[in-house]
């Protein structure tokens, strides 16, 4: 069998297909992996500052009271009837039973007295607010006046008390009064709440970044970011109990999403960590990166909600200066 034909390329010609260059071709898609988004912060952020609805309000406080009423009933019934049994066992039973709700009031006390500190410091802060936009002196002096009662009797504050005492006098204008007690007063507790919000921040990147267990970053961050906004309102002094320290949080994460802070693209982080250099290294350096810079933002967000002073112009901190201080901390000592 023989060939007519030559062997050799064979061409097609297509008469209406376009012309096109390898510029207008589509860009590869990157396979580099997911961008980076702080999932595990998103995820805190969202569920502290869910509110429950009425529903479910009214579903937990049945249920809570049904059971206290339960127990009580048990306790009683269980009580009187060891008494009728065995008196000695009866008594001892009575006593355990009457120190254990003593605890219990020892601690609804303690409650009490964590959600009047949070109402007095909110107070203040409101009241600092209205003295501001009013510019009156005699309000101002009675801010800090009120300021001033909030901090008697703390060693760590005796010394900035009595510089604040020597130059009182000398101001006589609302401005300068707050800029004085922001000097005096808020600068050291300010030092020590960034302290606390750099080591949250290094926390939960480092565990996001190393640690590769499912849920752990999230864990991480919603134990890290709880503790955090409870230590910096014992710094400012709203001290909290375990009720108290939900409500701070809830109240705090309700700030943040109020105030449309959530993001990471409003400053030099989102094109440093969402997806940028540092996820293409390493995805998960990134993602602790960028949940890193979300716990930083919640900090700020409790420093706003948990100081008794509003800052003034300029003097709120930047996320960026505490992640970068928070990352600096991992290779100091």
């Amino acid at each position: 069998m023989t060939r007519d034909h030559k062997q050799g390329p064979v061409l097609i010609e297509l008469e209406d297909s376009p012309a096109t260059s390898p510029a207008e071709a589509p860009p590869v898609p990157d396979v580099t992996g997911p961008e980076t988004s702080g999932a595990a912060m998103q995820g805190v952020i969202a569920i502290t500052a869910r509110r429950p609805s009425r529903l479910a309000r009214w579903f937990w406080s049945l249920l809570l009271s049904i059971l206290g009423f339960v127990l009580s009933v048990a306790a009683y019934d269980f009580v009187t009837g060891l008494i009728t049994r065995n008196p000695y066992l009866g008594y001892a039973a009575l006593g355990l039973t009457g120190a254990f709700l003593f605890v219990l009031l020892i601690i609804a006390l303690r409650e009490w007295i964590a959600f009047a500190r949070m109402r007095r410091v909110d107070a203040l802060h409101h009241a600092a607010e209205q003295a501001r936009a009013h510019d009156d002196l005699t309000e101002a002096r009675d801010v800090m006046a009120r300021l001033k009662r909030l901090y008697y009797g703390r060693d760590d504050m005796r010394w900035a008390l009595e510089r604040y005492r020597e130059r009182e006098g000398e101001v006589f204008d609302t401005d300068t009064l707050f800029t004085l007690a922001e000097a005096e007063l808020m600068a050291p507790l300010d030092q020590a709440a960034l302290r606390e919000v750099e080591a949250a921040a290094r926390q939960v990147a480092t565990v996001t970044a190393i640690v590769p267990l499912a849920l752990a970053d999230v864990a991480t961050a919603l134990t890290a970011n709880i503790r955090m906004i409870r230590r910096v309102a014992e710094i400012y002094g709203g001290r909290s109990g375990a009720l108290g320290s939900w409500r701070l949080t809830r109240a705090v994460m309700t700030h943040l999403v109020a105030t449309g802070a959530v993001a990471v693209g409003d400053d030099m982080l989102g094109s440093l960590a969402g997806g940028g250099m540092l996820s293409k290294l390493s995805r998960r350096f990134g993602e602790g990166v960028v949940n890193g810079a979300l716990t930083a933002r919640v900090g700020v967000a409790a420093l706003e909600v948990c100081r008794p002073l509003p800052f003034g112009e300029g003097k709120r901190p930047g996320v960026t200066g505490i992640v970068k201080r928070a990352l600096a901390g991992l290779f100091g000592k």
